[in-house]
């Protein structure tokens, strides 16, 4: 079975990080990853009912950890996508009252589970046979219905709900910091001013967003103590590129990333390619190669 996942799992992150890398809105990108997702989840159906467990422990490790880590991507982006999708294109105001409904959602499902979310936060093992292993009772009145678990060959009392508070994580963190974004929205800058020399940003957008994230982080501009948004303006300004109302979702996208900073981590690499690269007195020494031939 370990096999069996993990290589679906990579499969995966591929699809995923191939889909976050590409310029296009949060609705294409939540769509397109449901559907990587959704198809991957019904690979791994078909392969789990046919498959027999060693024992309690190898089932419960599956319906506890491995089908919640995918499950909840699924759940996460068809959230994304429904949010988005219904949000209001009214005043800032209507905006963040429909994101700070969606956040007391995740709130009353929190409450209405309260005694599985303690247990399941808590790292509490005493119960995971009955809520883990499929054919128990179901003790609890508050199972949400989701196509996946109509099949009782592929679901057990409590793994949805795992994938649920996994989901309900990576959604709020989303609607925070969407009502970020709307908080700051006024204190962006109207600059119109630019430089004598006008440069054009030729990166992709994440690459840029991840920039200014690590340039924030640092506090390098006005001792720290200026808001990321009037930062991102400012890059939108001078190099002559629209970052949308992505940034602070885009860092959040960055965080779940396999491999989180791949631009830093580039930018690092050629920095000191160029250094290995440069003779004393400032020129390559590869251009000095270049010319003897």
């Amino acid at each position: 079975m370990i096999n069996f996942v993990e290589k679906l799992q990579k499969e995966i992150r591929q699809q995923i990080q191939q889909i976050e890398a590409e310029d296009k809105n949060i609705l294409k990108k939540s769509l397109d990853a449901s559907h990587v997702l959704g198809e991957a989840f019904d690979r791994l159906k078909e392969y789990i009912i046919s498959y027999t467990f060693q024992d309690d422990d190898e089932e419960i490790l599956f319906f506890k950890e491995v089908k919640p880590k995918i499950f909840c991507h699924l759940i996460y982006y068809r959230k994304i996508y429904n949010t988005e999708m219904h949000r209001p294109v009214a005043s800032v105001d209507a905006q963040k009252e429909y994101l700070k409904k969606k956040l007391d959602v995740i709130q009353d499902f929190n409450d209405k589970i309260l005694d599985f979310y303690r247990y399941y936060r808590s790292g509490a093992t005493y119960l995971d046979a009955a809520y883990f292993v499929r054919g128990q009772p179901d003790t609890e009145q508050y199972l949400e219905t989701f196509y996946y678990e109509r099949d009782p060959q592929f679901s057990t009392n409590a793994d949805f709900k795992v994938a649920k508070i996994m989901a309900n994580d990576m959604l709020q963190a989303y609607l925070l910091s969407e009502l970020e974004l709307l908080d700051n929205y006024m204190q962006k800058p109207n600059t119109t001013s630019f430089p004598k020399v006008k440069l054009t940003w030729t990166g992709s957008k994440t690459d840029l967003i991840e920039l200014i994230y690590a340039l924030d982080t640092e506090g390098c501009f006005n001792n720290g103590k200026i808001p990321l948004i009037q930062i991102a303006a400012y890059f939108e300004n001078i190099f002559n590129i629209d970052l949308g109302n992505n940034v602070a979702r885009n860092f959040y996208d960055m965080r779940i990333r396999n491999q989180p900073t791949p631009f830093l981590d580039r930018l690092r690499e050629e920095i000191r390619k160029r250094m290995d690269n440069t003779k004393p007195g400032g020129k390559d020494k590869d251009k000095g190669k270049d010319k003897k031939k």
